[in-house]
């Protein structure tokens, strides 16, 4: 069976998207259409784990999607929204599929291989999917040194859905202080909504019953956006 995020509602979804539009919201207006497009990927990407039950069908869809970003740097995007929204906003802003094609190494190391969630597997989803995303995000911001700040991100996601309760405290633990540590720093004001989605990160994990939407969860988010911090 595939260690795979466990599948999220419909409704809890759309909670999540729109408190990453929020924070979406606190980039500069020049680079929200990419913003957001590269958060379309990820969830795509997510989407595959979380409803395939067989490894080998899981691997086949993602080699897929390795293969789709990495042709857009040499041929037009597919018929797919999301393809075509990173062909359009994210391609034009200096990050080419071939940028964003490791993430799919991100979500490879979450595939059954027989094998427990262990830290060297926890590390390379975080660094490929999380380390990858923001870091290209954050080249839309003029942003680098992103990478860090993703691969928290990336294992506080992962520490909520993993179904293993040691691997998910073990994971969560590994989560809580480098998201302290990233976060000890003011951000600078182009990249707090990157940024903020980190901080919606911990407060998951500090707060696990404040669920996205909670209203103290949107006025962290402002607070950070107002201050850095």
């Amino acid at each position: 069976m595939t260690e795979r995020p466990a599948a999220t509602s419909p409704p809890a979804i759309e909670a999540v998207m729109r408190e990453q539009a929020l924070a979406v919201g606190y980039a500069p207006v020049s680079a929200r259409d990419g913003f957001a497009a590269l958060l379309d990927l990820d969830h795509q990407l997510a989407s595959i784990l979380q409803s395939t039950t067989e490894p080998m069908i899981g691997q086949m869809r993602l080699t897929w999607w390795y293969e789709a970003l990495e042709k857009l740097d040499r041929e037009p995007a597919p018929a797919h929204p999301v393809l075509q929204r990173l062909a359009a906003s994210v391609l034009p802003g200096g990050v080419r599929g071939a940028d964003l094609a490791p993430m799919i190494e991100g979500w490879e190391a979450l595939l059954d291989d027989g094998e427990p969630l262990d830290d060297e597997r926890t590390t390379r989803h975080a660094d490929a999917r999380g380390g990858v995303l923001f870091a290209s995000i954050g080249r839309l911001l003029g942003q680098s040194g992103m990478e860090s700040l993703g691969a928290a991100w990336a294992k506080a996601d992962l520490a909520q859905h993993v179904s293993d309760d040691a691997a998910r405290a073990r994971i969560r633990a590994a989560a809580v202080s480098e998201l302290d540590m990233v976060l000890a720093r003011k951000s600078p004001k182009p990249v707090r909504g990157l940024s903020g989605l980190a901080v919606l990160a911990r407060e998951s994990l500090r707060h696990p019953d404040r669920l996205p939407g909670h209203p103290m969860r949107a006025t962290r988010l402002a607070w950070h956006g107002l201050t850095g911090r």
